[in-house]
């Protein structure tokens, strides 16, 4: 895992937070805010508890991503987003 990611499996997904690379819109927690918060430097990260979410509500949220941040992986290796 290189410096500055966050991982997470979130239902069957994984999902990676390129932190060094997140512009802070929003965006992404406008959609899937059960799951990512700001962090106190104000950069996108996973919220403390492990809540669930569906599957393309949480591809949608890293789509909007405008700087491509989030990146999503299927259960067959695919990176799916972005």
């Amino acid at each position: 895992m290189e410096e500055g990611v966050a991982e997470r499996k979130i239902g069957g997904l994984t999902l990676r937070i390129r932190r060094d690379v997140c512009c802070a819109t929003g965006n992404c927690m406008k959609i899937a805010g059960d799951v990512l918060e700001f962090d106190e430097e104000r950069v996108c990260s996973f919220c403390q508890n492990e809540a669930s979410i569906d599957r393309e509500r949480l591809i949608e949220a890293c789509r909007v991503c405008p700087v491509g941040a989030l990146i999503v992986i299927d259960e067959q290796d695919n990176q799916i987003v972005p």
